[in-house]
């Protein structure tokens, strides 16, 4: 495991020193490796949404061509 050096302000180590029983070191390896996951799922998520792009565009364009002329459709039918 790699370690590394946090720096907090002093009167946050004073609280911090309050709570002896506190894993301050494994509490912050816990928040660390959470956010890791929770970025790295970000990412992968981001990058299916941008390959799915393609067929989102053609989806959108199809649902346009569909309703393209129906209001006036609509208006002739009598129903608007």
């Amino acid at each position: 495991m790699v370690s590394i050096t946090l720096s907090v302000p002093a009167e946050v180590k004073a609280k911090m020193d309050e709570f002896p029983e506190m894993n301050w070191s494994g509490f912050v390896r816990t928040s660390i490796m959470k956010k890791t996951e929770a970025l790295s799922w970000r990412e992968e998520m981001l990058k299916k949404v941008k390959e799915e792009e393609p067929l989102t565009a053609w989806i959108v364009d199809l649902v346009r061509k569909g309703r393209k002329g129906r209001f006036k459709e609509l208006q002739r039918m009598g129903a608007v």
